[in-house]
């Protein structure tokens, strides 16, 4: 039966436009829908993939038969659990997470500020929006370039990580705050409710999921930028500024070794930054729902 699911239930408007322009089904017939989503893959084909590009990377390197263009996974291996077992290493690593987490957690502190200011006021908005405009449109290096003339090396990696996270963040929050459901508004209006109140029960719900998709989409930036600038400004300690010793100095299996370093650790942090969002998600949820059962 059109525009009705076999329950009884109506469908929405969307799907019934669309079920009611297809071919009728036979009486008595529910309306079935056919849905074709992607399955992620597998650990095992993952674990096949991971295998397959090592296998190319190890006979590549084996048919180039120099040390100097590339060394196998074997030696970048071997080589990384030498450097593991010093302390110059995890002096660099805690280094780096150290700035990147500081201009991490700044530039999303001041976004969320700003994005609060910018939605409520206009003024702030039109003052902002050209600065954001043109830190959304600057190059990472022309922005490592230039804050080297005013920055010290040990701090560029946090003023680049504020860049990187700040603008994002801002956005986010000025779009959650300006689609907050206008019924839920005009009720609070309606029973003049407190500030707090109704930044709570109306704001925080519309800019919680834009909050979330920005932190984590904002992390990976923040720490590839962080180590670019890193490179850069070559500070005494630092990922990056290993990296760029390696280079210069043609020690390839350090260089693999560094570069290794840095995808591990951007992925560790990503699924940690995931995993406390969801976390937080969910503490959050059944308060809510609470409230509203009360």
């Amino acid at each position: 039966m059109h525009g009705k699911m076999p329950g009884g239930t109506p469908l929405p408007q969307k799907i019934r436009h669309i079920v009611n322009r297809t071919a009728p089904c036979a009486p008595g017939d529910g309306v079935v829908f056919s849905v074709r989503t992607g399955k992620k893959p597998g650990k095992l084909s993952v674990l096949l993939s991971v295998l397959f590009w090592l296998a190319v990377w190890e006979l590549t390197a084996r048919a180039l038969d120099s040390a100097l263009l590339l060394v196998s996974p074997v030696t970048v291996l071997l080589r990384l659990a030498e450097l593991i077992r010093t302390g110059e290493f995890w002096s660099n690593v805690f280094t780096s997470l150290w700035r990147i987490g500081a201009g991490y957690l700044l530039g999303a502190g001041c976004g969320i500020l700003c994005g609060v200011l910018c939605a409520f006021f206009p003024a702030a908005a039109a003052l902002f929006s050209p600065l954001l405009s043109v830190i959304k449109a600057t190059p990472v290096t022309s922005l490592v370039i230039l804050a080297l003339v005013w920055i010290k090396s040990y701090n560029l990696s946090i003023f680049i990580c504020f860049l990187m996270v700040f603008p994002i963040l801002t956005e986010a929050v000025k779009e959650g705050i300006l689609s907050a459901d206008r019924e839920l508004l005009e009720l609070a209006f309606v029973f003049r409710f407190p500030a707090w109140k109704k930044a709570k029960l109306v704001y925080l719900p519309a800019v919680r999921p834009q909050i979330v998709t920005a932190l984590s989409t904002s992390i990976g930036f923040a720490w590839k930028a962080g180590i670019a600038g890193e490179v850069f400004a070559r500070p005494t300690l630092g990922v990056g500024s290993r990296l760029y010793d390696a280079k210069v100095y043609l020690e390839t299996p350090d260089l693999f070794c560094w570069t290794l370093v840095i995808i591990l650790l951007s992925m560790a942090i990503e699924k940690l930054m995931l995993l406390l969002l969801r976390r937080g998600s969910r503490e959050t949820a059944p308060e809510a729902s609470g409230k509203e059962d009360a």
